[in-house]
């Protein structure tokens, strides 16, 4: 059973069809010591940053606990942005840190609307599990207004104004900034390849 985290950020509903498509059971833990029937946790979300102030110090150490016993951890739009240190959207709170560097917002110009919405191209760094079968240069669909910096743990880049992480894949902790659930038959794939992490 995959944990699917609800913190009251984000569409829930829409995530969970995408993956009981793909024949996968999941549950809404109530509590993080429910964390511990969980073969994998899955932490969606969209919106503010200061909505992760709802996966305080318990849910945190229990989703820590969990990767460290080698149960995959996927991260989606905000959720993916939780894994780094933090956010400057909500600079006195921190992020889970499993993955280094800090969260900001996309730069403004002439031609680049914030936030960014729509489908864009990923342009692959290197290879991971997460991307399997997926074609560099697949569209997927984002909306959102701040990003991740580009890292050794990048796995695919896209561009709005300038590059920041579409995906990102250390171990068995992954995240994508677009949402998988809203970017067809790609999207499914990802989801798919994460699945493929849970032993």
């Amino acid at each position: 059973m995959i944990a699917l985290i609800d913190y009251h950020a984000g569409n829930l509903t829409s995530v969970r069809k995408a993956f009981a498509a793909l024949g996968a059971d999941l549950f809404t833990p109530a509590s993080p010591r429910e964390l511990e029937e969980a073969s994998a946790v899955v932490v969606p979300g969209v919106g503010h940053f200061a909505a992760t102030r709802a996966l305080g110090p318990d849910w945190m150490d229990a989703i820590v606990a969990r990767v460290g016993e080698g149960r995959p951890l996927l991260g989606i739009c905000l959720g993916m942005q939780w894994l780094f240190e933090g956010s400057e959207e909500a600079p006195d709170l921190p992020g889970l840190g499993l993955l280094g560097g800090r969260c900001y917002k996309l730069p403004a110009a002439d031609n680049v609307k914030i936030p960014h919405v729509g489908w864009n191209a990923l342009a692959f760094q290197r290879e991971a599990p997460i991307i399997d079968a997926v074609a560099s240069g697949s569209q997927v669909y984002f909306t959102h207004s701040f990003v991740a910096p580009v890292t050794g743990d990048t796995v695919a880049i896209t561009e709005h104004g300038e590059p920041f992480a579409a995906i990102v894949q250390r171990g068995q902790v992954a995240g994508v900034q677009f949402h998988p659930e809203k970017s067809g038959e790609v999207g499914l794939r990802i989801l798919r390849n994460f699945l493929g992490l849970v032993g």
